[in-house]
């Protein structure tokens, strides 16, 4: 194990570079959809599944890819990763239509989720225990770093190139990173796989939960929570659940081994962590509406006004990965939900007319509550797992994380748009005026609600989770 402690800090930038790379890319695309609409010559329905169709990919497989990391090793998982995120982003560089875009995207997708499913099983196995809060803190930073930069360089490339270079720019840094990943990672004990067998059925029946699972959170607005389309996915991802927990009881090498469930530390923080990502995606989601309707702020003013909560995360990630080591998780993770709360509570009573300044404090809340949390909630997560399922945990938190994302801005679409609809006697956002600003702060609020009763929901769950021992 020494021998790995050595390579730390090598295998430390190798697993940043790739979260830099699948953040910056992810934050600059969400920029970029206005502009390969027009140029692809197509429709926001069919272009936002350039989004849709990476989350779907990414959250289905994260699992699968965690559990053959611990099978096959960390190493050609992870390098395959760069291999196929690199390739699939070529391909969206080159797409001539929407329908080949979304196909590369999925590529794309498939690689990132190797990528993650590897990234803080790598980190753990690197550092000794006393350095693992300060290391996942400090790629809490890159995280955040990526998500700041993501609009900036975006809008740079944008203005003065096609958006085809988004996807470009990946190139030659995951060629790069996937040559140092095979020399880095070589020789490694840590990066070499257990051998089992993996479970094919287990693995097939998850993809199918997560799928329509993401398909019906995101979708059900659109088709109607009771309509055929809306039933069929719920029914499907129910059955499928099912079918999934009987597999993973019965087979003798699980994809996901169910006795994880009964560590306190590792049920308890998963659950945390989807729930603090569902409450923060709210106001993701609903903030660069408020800003542009009501407020009448430019794109650009929105664009910068949306970094602060990443600023901070930026800031105080390892700071709270260092905090870790002398106060322990549950500590830090309640005053982070607690502050995240703040936050959306303080946004109930923002409005337009109270200056820049009073906005950017309450969503600023945002960003310290997610910094205090993420960090010590991952190292306390890897840190209760066994060596030979971290690969497994690496998925579950990744897998919680894009659940959590898509339940938050599901519910807050959903709630929104049929309380604005209401009001406004059907009346869109398309059609907005400022007559309408009363009926949009209100619908505004109900949705923010939702946040609410969410983070209150993460409060408990973090202190039912108990301390964890020295």
């Amino acid at each position: 194990m020494t021998f790995i402690y050595q390579k730390k800090w090598q295998i430390f930038f190798l697993v940043a570079t790739s979260i830099f790379m699948s953040t910056l890319d992810s934050s600059i695309v969400n920029v970029a959809l206005p502009y390969m609409m027009k140029d692809l010559q197509t429709h926001v329905s069919t272009i936002q599944w350039v989004v849709l169709i990476y989350l779907v990919t990414v959250s289905a497989l994260l699992l699968t890819f965690g559990r053959l990391s611990d099978i096959k090793g960390r190493r050609p998982v992870y390098v395959m990763g760069f291999a196929v995120f690199t390739a699939g982003s070529l391909l969206c560089g080159m797409a001539g239509d929407a329908f080949f875009l979304i196909f590369s995207r999925t590529i794309q997708g498939l690689g990132a989720a190797m990528l993650m499913a590897c990234s803080p099983a790598l980190v753990v196995d690197a550092f000794p225990f006393r350095e693992r809060g300060k290391a996942l803190g400090m790629i809490g930073a890159v995280v955040a770093a990526g998500l700041t930069i993501g609009p900036v360089a975006g809008g740079f490339i944008l203005e003065y190139l096609s958006w085809r270079y988004i996807f470009y720019i990946n190139i030659p840094i995951g060629f790069t990173a996937a040559i140092g990943g095979m020399m880095i990672l070589k020789d490694i004990r840590s990066a070499a796989g257990s051998g089992e067998p993996m479970d094919i059925k287990g693995s097939f029946l998850l993809i199918l939960i997560l799928s329509c699972f993401i398909l019906f959170m995101t979708q059900w607005s659109k088709w109607g929570a009771f309509s055929l389309l809306s039933i069929s996915c719920a029914c499907t991802a129910l059955l499928a659940g099912i079918g999934f927990a009987q597999n993973e009881y019965r087979t003798p090498y699980p994809l996901f081994d169910m006795a994880l469930l009964r560590i306190r530390l590792f049920l308890f923080p998963v659950m945390g962590a989807a729930l603090l990502f569902a409450s923060l995606f709210v106001i993701v989601f609903l903030m660069p509406f408020y800003l542009t309707y009501p407020c009448g702020f430019p794109a650009s003013k929105t664009g910068f006004i949306m970094i602060v909560p990443f600023l901070f995360l930026l800031v105080i990630s390892p700071i709270s990965g260092i905090l870790y080591n002398k106060f322990g998780s549950r500590r830090l993770c309640f005053t982070g939900m607690t502050v995240l709360m703040l936050s959306l509570v303080s946004l109930l009573t923002v409005q337009p007319s109270q200056g820049i300044l009073s906005l950017l404090w309450r969503i600023g809340l945002a960003g310290i509550g997610t910094a205090l949390f993420v960090s010590p909630n991952n190292t306390v997560i890897m840190s209760s797992i066994p060596h030979d399922r971290r690969g497994i945990a690496s998925g579950a938190v990744a897998t919680a994380r894009n659940i959590g994302m898509v339940t938050g801005v599901a519910l807050a679409g959903l709630i929104f748009s049929a309380s604005f609809s209401s009001l406004t006697h059907g009346a869109g956002l398309e059609n907005y005026t400022p007559d309408l600003e009363p009926f949009f702060l209100s619908s505004f609020r109900r949705a923010l609600m939702t946040g609410v009763i969410l983070s209150i929901a993460g409060i408990f769950v973090t202190l039912v989770r108990g301390r964890e021992s020295k």
